[in-house]
């Protein structure tokens, strides 16, 4: 099922055509109608295009789904619970990791999964190669959006036991929230 408002159905050459008329416009990927705003739940709905409603929008695509990152990542990314059991159709150029999501992990635009802004800092933190000025930068707009501090940051990371990566996020977290 494809998330409203995304436009599906329709081959190539209709969409682009559509977008030549003015009837819509690409956001991340997917085809809106002109009329719909890229408010945060269109991004969200954009963002998981017609896949599967079990994936979570995460990591960046999250970032970008809460304005916290200017633009999308080349490879959407996305979080599916580690009882899910899914996998992608082959060739499919995204980035999913199984995950244990909790209450509160998840913020829901109708059908449409996007990782909270607290979720998706700490999931920065711990899974990025490298922690730039950037990330800093994005992990520090998500708190601001979320209304958290470092406090909670950490405190969410305490929920789950024997998480990987947990002291250098905790670090990287404190480098970001501390200038903010």
């Amino acid at each position: 099922m494809t998330p409203f408002p995304v436009i599906d159905g329709l081959a190539d050459a209709e969409l682009q055509a559509a977008v030549l008329d003015g009837e819509c416009y690409r956001l991340a990927g997917a085809y809106l109608p002109i009329a719909v705003a890229p408010s945060t739940a269109a991004r969200a709905s954009a963002a998981l295009g017609g896949r599967s409603t079990r994936l979570v929008a995460a990591f960046g695509t999250a970032a970008w789904v809460w304005r916290a990152a200017p633009g999308p990542p080349d490879a959407p990314e996305f979080l599916v619970d580690i009882g899910a059991r899914w996998r992608p159709r082959a060739g499919e150029r995204i980035r999913v990791t199984e995950s244990v999501l909790r209450a509160g992990d998840v913020v829901r635009f109708g059908v449409v999964g996007v990782t909270s802004p607290l979720r998706t800092a700490v999931d920065l933190a711990r899974f990025r190669a490298c922690f730039t000025e950037a990330e800093h930068d994005t992990v520090r707009t998500l708190a601001r959006v979320g209304g958290f501090g470092l406090r909670d940051a950490l405190g969410a990371m305490e929920r789950g036991r024997n998480l990987h990566g947990k002291r250098e996020a905790a670090r990287r977290l404190a480098a970001a929230l501390s200038r903010s």
